[in-house]
Protein backbone atom coordinates (compact mmCIF):
# COMPACT_ATOMS: atom_id res chain seq x y z
CA UNK A 1 0.00 0.00 0.00
CA UNK A 2 1.84 3.35 -1.20
CA UNK A 3 2.51 5.94 1.26
CA UNK A 4 0.31 9.49 1.25
CA UNK A 5 2.37 12.76 1.54
CA UNK A 6 0.52 16.28 2.84
CA UNK A 7 2.75 19.06 2.01
CA UNK A 8 1.68 22.76 1.53
CA UNK A 9 0.81 24.43 -1.20
CA UNK A 10 1.48 28.39 -0.32
CA UNK A 11 3.73 30.00 2.34
CA UNK A 12 3.06 27.82 4.87
CA UNK A 13 0.51 27.70 8.01
CA UNK A 14 -1.95 26.59 5.71
CA UNK A 15 -3.49 24.20 8.05
CA UNK A 16 -1.54 20.80 7.72
CA UNK A 17 -1.91 20.11 11.01
CA UNK A 18 -5.81 20.00 11.31
CA UNK A 19 -6.00 18.26 7.90
CA UNK A 20 -3.27 15.39 9.49
CA UNK A 21 -5.17 15.09 12.51
CA UNK A 22 -8.38 13.75 10.85
CA UNK A 23 -6.57 11.80 8.13
CA UNK A 24 -4.67 9.83 11.10
CA UNK A 25 -8.39 9.64 13.31
CA UNK A 26 -10.57 8.88 9.73
CA UNK A 27 -7.71 6.37 8.29
CA UNK A 28 -6.15 5.31 10.85
CA UNK A 29 -2.23 4.52 9.47
CA UNK A 30 0.14 2.41 10.84
CA UNK A 31 2.91 4.70 10.70
CA UNK A 32 3.12 8.58 10.36
CA UNK A 33 6.62 10.05 9.76
CA UNK A 34 7.20 13.81 10.08
CA UNK A 35 9.27 15.47 7.14
CA UNK A 36 10.60 19.08 6.48
CA UNK A 37 13.04 21.50 7.91
CA UNK A 38 12.75 21.40 11.44
CA UNK A 39 11.89 23.46 14.40
CA UNK A 40 11.34 26.59 12.53
CA UNK A 41 7.56 25.13 11.46
CA UNK A 42 4.90 25.11 13.69
CA UNK A 43 1.53 22.92 13.28
CA UNK A 44 -1.36 23.67 15.06
CA UNK A 45 -3.37 20.20 15.84
CA UNK A 46 -6.23 19.47 18.93
CA UNK A 47 -6.81 16.32 21.03
CA UNK A 48 -8.96 15.69 23.68
CA UNK A 49 -10.19 19.20 23.56
CA UNK A 50 -6.31 20.68 24.05
CA UNK A 51 -4.50 22.28 22.14
CA UNK A 52 -0.94 22.13 20.78
CA UNK A 53 1.86 23.45 18.98
CA UNK A 54 3.84 20.81 17.21
CA UNK A 55 7.21 22.21 16.11
CA UNK A 56 9.07 18.46 15.91
CA UNK A 57 6.67 15.62 16.33
CA UNK A 58 4.09 14.34 13.86
CA UNK A 59 0.73 16.04 14.56
CA UNK A 60 -1.03 12.56 13.71
CA UNK A 61 0.07 11.93 17.24
CA UNK A 62 -3.88 12.50 17.43
CA UNK A 63 -4.42 8.39 16.64
CA UNK A 64 -3.20 6.57 19.69
CA UNK A 65 -2.22 3.55 17.89
CA UNK A 66 0.16 4.93 15.06
CA UNK A 67 3.70 4.23 15.40
CA UNK A 68 5.34 8.00 15.00
CA UNK A 69 8.58 8.89 13.27
CA UNK A 70 10.85 11.94 12.39
CA UNK A 71 12.70 11.44 9.40
CA UNK A 72 16.74 11.94 8.59
CA UNK A 73 16.44 14.93 6.52
CA UNK A 74 14.59 16.77 9.54
CA UNK A 75 16.80 19.22 11.57
CA UNK A 76 16.53 18.21 15.77
CA UNK A 77 16.29 21.01 18.57
CA UNK A 78 16.42 18.18 21.37
CA UNK A 79 14.98 20.46 23.98
CA UNK A 80 12.59 20.77 22.00
CA UNK A 81 12.02 17.16 20.70
CA UNK A 82 12.06 15.97 24.15
CA UNK A 83 9.79 18.68 26.04
CA UNK A 84 7.05 17.30 22.70
CA UNK A 85 7.51 13.63 23.27
CA UNK A 86 6.55 14.61 26.97
CA UNK A 87 3.71 16.89 26.82
CA UNK A 88 2.54 14.45 24.18
CA UNK A 89 3.10 10.99 25.80
CA UNK A 90 4.01 9.34 23.04
CA UNK A 91 7.56 7.92 24.02
CA UNK A 92 6.24 4.44 23.88
CA UNK A 93 5.83 4.77 20.17
CA UNK A 94 8.19 7.28 18.83
CA UNK A 95 11.22 7.41 17.04
CA UNK A 96 13.67 9.19 15.65
CA UNK A 97 16.07 8.10 12.30
CA UNK A 98 19.81 8.45 14.37
CA UNK A 99 21.21 10.49 11.21
CA UNK A 100 19.36 13.53 11.87
CA UNK A 101 21.49 16.79 12.36
CA UNK A 102 21.06 18.77 15.49
CA UNK A 103 20.27 22.39 16.21
CA UNK A 104 22.52 23.65 18.96
CA UNK A 105 22.15 27.08 21.12
CA UNK A 106 25.36 28.73 18.50
CA UNK A 107 22.89 27.92 15.86
CA UNK A 108 20.30 29.39 16.81
CA UNK A 109 22.38 32.77 18.25
CA UNK A 110 23.28 33.15 14.82
CA UNK A 111 20.30 32.42 13.40
CA UNK A 112 18.67 35.58 15.57
CA UNK A 113 22.37 37.84 15.31
CA UNK A 114 22.49 37.60 11.35
CA UNK A 115 21.32 40.84 9.79
CA UNK A 116 20.53 39.16 6.52
CA UNK A 117 18.84 36.34 8.07
CA UNK A 118 16.33 38.00 10.48
CA UNK A 119 16.69 40.93 9.01
CA UNK A 120 16.24 40.79 4.99
CA UNK A 121 15.11 36.72 4.89
CA UNK A 122 12.84 37.26 8.31
CA UNK A 123 14.30 34.29 9.63
CA UNK A 124 12.50 32.62 12.84
CA UNK A 125 15.79 32.39 14.85
CA UNK A 126 15.28 28.71 15.32
CA UNK A 127 18.61 27.58 14.16
CA UNK A 128 17.52 26.02 10.96
CA UNK A 129 19.72 27.95 8.32
CA UNK A 130 22.94 27.83 10.19
CA UNK A 131 22.35 24.00 11.11
CA UNK A 132 21.55 23.27 7.69
CA UNK A 133 24.88 25.06 6.12
CA UNK A 134 26.71 23.32 8.80
CA UNK A 135 25.61 19.85 7.48
CA UNK A 136 26.43 20.92 4.10
CA UNK A 137 29.87 21.19 5.20
CA UNK A 138 29.09 18.24 6.95
CA UNK A 139 30.64 19.55 10.55
CA UNK A 140 27.55 18.77 12.27
CA UNK A 141 26.36 16.39 14.95
CA UNK A 142 23.86 13.83 14.86
CA UNK A 143 21.54 12.39 16.45
CA UNK A 144 22.97 9.14 17.68
CA UNK A 145 25.44 11.34 19.70
CA UNK A 146 22.55 12.97 21.83
CA UNK A 147 22.24 10.77 24.97
CA UNK A 148 19.15 11.90 25.65
CA UNK A 149 17.84 10.69 22.00
CA UNK A 150 18.97 7.21 22.37
CA UNK A 151 15.75 5.66 23.80
CA UNK A 152 14.48 6.71 20.68
CA UNK A 153 16.94 6.21 17.36
CA UNK A 154 16.00 4.30 14.88
CA UNK A 155 16.60 3.52 10.88
CA UNK A 156 13.53 5.43 9.85
CA UNK A 157 13.93 4.61 6.02
CA UNK A 158 13.79 0.47 6.92
CA UNK A 159 10.77 1.03 9.23
CA UNK A 160 8.58 3.22 6.67
CA UNK A 161 9.80 0.73 3.67
CA UNK A 162 8.91 -2.53 5.54
CA UNK A 163 5.82 -1.06 6.41
CA UNK A 164 5.21 -0.54 2.80
CA UNK A 165 6.08 -3.81 2.12
CA UNK A 166 4.18 -5.54 4.24
CA UNK A 167 0.76 -3.24 2.89
CA UNK A 168 0.67 -1.11 5.82
CA UNK A 169 -0.35 2.35 5.81
CA UNK A 170 1.67 5.11 5.71
CA UNK A 171 0.84 9.08 6.05
CA UNK A 172 4.00 11.01 5.82
CA UNK A 173 3.72 15.21 6.54
CA UNK A 174 5.38 17.88 5.39
CA UNK A 175 6.33 21.19 6.67
CA UNK A 176 6.24 25.17 5.83
CA UNK A 177 4.85 25.51 2.18
CA UNK A 178 5.59 25.51 -1.41
CA UNK A 179 6.23 29.17 -1.80
CA UNK A 180 9.41 28.81 0.85
CA UNK A 181 11.05 26.33 -1.34
CA UNK A 182 14.81 27.27 -1.28
CA UNK A 183 14.41 26.33 -5.12
CA UNK A 184 10.96 27.27 -6.21
CA UNK A 185 10.21 30.42 -4.03
CA UNK A 186 11.18 33.93 -4.77
CA UNK A 187 14.83 33.89 -3.92
CA UNK A 188 16.01 34.92 -1.05
CA UNK A 189 12.63 35.04 0.74
CA UNK A 190 12.65 31.53 1.15
CA UNK A 191 13.73 28.80 3.70
CA UNK A 192 16.96 26.98 4.10
CA UNK A 193 15.61 23.45 2.23
CA UNK A 194 13.12 22.67 -0.64
CA UNK A 195 9.42 21.65 0.64
CA UNK A 196 7.77 19.69 -1.99
CA UNK A 197 6.09 16.78 -1.84
CA UNK A 198 9.08 14.82 -3.48
CA UNK A 199 11.56 16.22 -0.72
CA UNK A 200 9.20 14.86 1.91
CA UNK A 201 9.44 11.90 0.13
CA UNK A 202 13.33 11.86 0.15
CA UNK A 203 13.26 13.17 4.14
CA UNK A 204 11.72 9.91 5.29
CA UNK A 205 13.48 7.67 3.21
CA UNK A 206 11.14 6.29 0.62
CA UNK A 207 11.19 6.27 -3.60
CA UNK A 208 8.84 8.17 -5.48
CA UNK A 209 7.54 4.89 -6.64
CA UNK A 210 6.23 4.23 -3.00
CA UNK A 211 4.00 7.36 -2.77
CA UNK A 212 0.19 7.28 -4.17
CA UNK A 213 -1.26 10.34 -3.06
CA UNK A 214 -0.18 13.82 -2.75
CA UNK A 215 -2.57 15.93 -0.94
CA UNK A 216 -2.02 19.70 -1.01
CA UNK A 217 -3.34 21.96 1.93
CA UNK A 218 -4.26 25.23 0.87
CA UNK A 219 -5.96 27.78 2.75
CA UNK A 220 -9.46 29.45 1.76
CA UNK A 221 -7.29 32.60 1.62
CA UNK A 222 -3.39 33.45 1.54
CA UNK A 223 -1.45 34.41 4.49
CA UNK A 224 2.17 34.87 4.62
CA UNK A 225 4.95 34.90 7.62
CA UNK A 226 7.85 37.20 7.41
CA UNK A 227 9.68 39.19 4.22
CA UNK A 228 9.07 38.45 0.67
CA UNK A 229 6.49 39.52 -2.31
CA UNK A 230 3.08 38.31 -2.06
CA UNK A 231 0.97 39.12 -5.11
CA UNK A 232 -2.29 39.00 -3.77
CA UNK A 233 -1.47 40.58 -0.45
CA UNK A 234 -4.42 43.34 0.88
CA UNK A 235 -4.46 46.05 0.78
CA UNK A 236 -6.97 49.01 2.11
CA UNK A 237 -8.59 49.40 -1.64
CA UNK A 238 -8.80 45.64 -2.18
CA UNK A 239 -10.46 45.30 1.03
CA UNK A 240 -13.21 48.72 0.46
CA UNK A 241 -13.47 47.60 -2.65
CA UNK A 242 -14.42 43.64 -1.99
CA UNK A 243 -17.68 43.40 -0.13
CA UNK A 244 -16.38 40.06 1.72
CA UNK A 245 -13.41 41.89 3.07
CA UNK A 246 -15.15 44.79 3.87
CA UNK A 247 -17.86 42.74 5.69
CA UNK A 248 -15.67 40.90 7.85
CA UNK A 249 -13.25 44.06 8.79
CA UNK A 250 -16.79 45.48 10.31
CA UNK A 251 -16.46 42.74 12.09
CA UNK A 252 -13.44 42.69 13.94
CA UNK A 253 -13.79 46.50 14.40
CA UNK A 254 -16.97 45.52 16.40
CA UNK A 255 -15.09 43.10 18.47
CA UNK A 256 -12.70 45.72 19.10
CA UNK A 257 -9.65 45.43 16.45
CA UNK A 258 -9.80 49.08 15.27
CA UNK A 259 -6.36 49.92 15.56
CA UNK A 260 -3.49 49.69 12.92
CA UNK A 261 -3.66 48.81 8.80
CA UNK A 262 -7.29 47.49 7.62
CA UNK A 263 -5.22 44.12 6.93
CA UNK A 264 -3.40 44.05 10.40
CA UNK A 265 -7.07 44.70 11.90
CA UNK A 266 -8.32 41.84 10.15
CA UNK A 267 -5.58 39.94 10.72
CA UNK A 268 -5.89 39.91 14.65
CA UNK A 269 -9.28 39.31 14.10
CA UNK A 270 -8.43 35.93 12.35
CA UNK A 271 -5.92 35.45 15.29
CA UNK A 272 -3.47 35.11 11.80
CA UNK A 273 -0.32 34.54 13.87
CA UNK A 274 2.58 32.38 13.52
CA UNK A 275 2.86 29.02 15.44
CA UNK A 276 6.22 29.35 16.24
CA UNK A 277 7.20 33.27 16.00
CA UNK A 278 3.62 34.79 17.58
CA UNK A 279 4.09 36.91 14.65
CA UNK A 280 1.38 38.56 12.75
CA UNK A 281 0.83 36.93 9.35
CA UNK A 282 -0.21 39.29 6.44
CA UNK A 283 -3.26 38.07 4.58
CA UNK A 284 -4.48 37.99 1.08
CA UNK A 285 -6.48 37.02 -1.59
CA UNK A 286 -6.38 33.05 -2.69
CA UNK A 287 -3.29 33.32 -4.60
CA UNK A 288 -4.71 31.11 -7.74
CA UNK A 289 -1.09 31.50 -9.89
CA UNK A 290 0.64 29.97 -6.98
CA UNK A 291 -1.65 27.35 -6.41
CA UNK A 292 -1.55 26.06 -9.68
CA UNK A 293 1.73 25.89 -10.02
CA UNK A 294 2.96 24.48 -6.48
CA UNK A 295 0.12 21.94 -7.46
CA UNK A 296 1.58 20.64 -10.86
CA UNK A 297 5.54 20.82 -8.88
CA UNK A 298 4.23 18.53 -6.26
CA UNK A 299 2.56 16.22 -8.38
CA UNK A 300 -1.05 16.89 -6.12
CA UNK A 301 -3.57 14.28 -6.78
CA UNK A 302 -5.92 15.88 -4.30
CA UNK A 303 -6.39 19.37 -2.62
CA UNK A 304 -7.06 20.04 0.81
CA UNK A 305 -8.85 23.57 1.83
CA UNK A 306 -8.78 25.15 4.94
CA UNK A 307 -10.44 27.62 7.47
CA UNK A 308 -13.11 28.17 4.78
CA UNK A 309 -15.69 29.23 7.72
CA UNK A 310 -13.20 32.20 8.52
CA UNK A 311 -14.37 33.60 5.50
CA UNK A 312 -17.99 32.01 5.51
CA UNK A 313 -18.96 31.77 9.12
CA UNK A 314 -22.04 29.88 7.69
CA UNK A 315 -20.01 27.01 6.78
CA UNK A 316 -18.66 26.75 10.27
CA UNK A 317 -18.84 22.75 11.79
CA UNK A 318 -20.42 21.91 8.14
CA UNK A 319 -19.62 17.82 7.07
CA UNK A 320 -21.31 17.61 4.20
CA UNK A 321 -20.86 19.79 0.95
CA UNK A 322 -24.72 20.57 0.89
CA UNK A 323 -24.23 22.46 4.15
CA UNK A 324 -22.35 24.79 2.73
CA UNK A 325 -23.83 28.08 1.82
CA UNK A 326 -23.80 29.18 -2.18
CA UNK A 327 -20.89 31.68 -1.59
CA UNK A 328 -18.36 29.01 0.12
CA UNK A 329 -19.39 26.51 -2.37
CA UNK A 330 -18.95 28.61 -5.31
CA UNK A 331 -15.19 29.57 -3.72
CA UNK A 332 -14.41 25.65 -3.42
CA UNK A 333 -15.19 24.77 -7.09
CA UNK A 334 -13.43 27.76 -8.46
CA UNK A 335 -9.99 26.29 -6.68
CA UNK A 336 -10.63 22.85 -8.21
CA UNK A 337 -11.67 24.38 -11.32
CA UNK A 338 -8.87 26.91 -11.53
CA UNK A 339 -5.78 24.85 -10.19
CA UNK A 340 -7.01 21.19 -12.08
CA UNK A 341 -7.03 18.76 -9.02
CA UNK A 342 -10.06 17.94 -7.33
CA UNK A 343 -10.90 19.05 -4.03
CA UNK A 344 -11.44 16.25 -1.01
CA UNK A 345 -11.06 17.71 1.94
CA UNK A 346 -12.54 21.13 3.20
CA UNK A 347 -12.18 22.05 6.92
CA UNK A 348 -15.20 24.15 8.29
CA UNK A 349 -13.28 24.41 12.07
CA UNK A 350 -10.96 24.10 14.18
CA UNK A 351 -11.92 20.45 15.90
CA UNK A 352 -10.46 16.80 13.64
CA UNK A 353 -14.16 16.55 13.00
CA UNK A 354 -15.52 19.76 11.31
CA UNK A 355 -14.45 18.23 7.73
CA UNK A 356 -15.87 17.60 4.79
CA UNK A 357 -14.54 14.23 3.06
CA UNK A 358 -15.55 14.00 -0.26
CA UNK A 359 -13.51 10.59 -1.36
CA UNK A 360 -16.13 8.88 0.48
Amino acid sequence: MPATVITGGHYGDEGKGKVVAYLALNDKPDVIARAGIGPNAGHTVYKDGKKFGLRMLPCGFVYDKARLLVGAGVLVNPEVMLREIEVTGVAKRFGVDRRCAIITQTHCELDKTNPHLKGKVGSTGTGCGPAAAERAMRTISLAESVKELSPYLTDVPLELNDALDKNKKVLVEASQGFGLSLYYGIYPYVTSKDTTASQAAADVGIGPTKVKDVIVVYKAYTTRVGEGPFATELTDEKIRKNPMWSGILAKAEKAGFKEGALKERIAFFFSEKGTVTGRPRRMGDFDFELARYSARLNGATQIAVTCLDRLFPESQGATQIADLPKEARSHVDAIAKKVGVPVTLISTGPNSEDLIDLRK
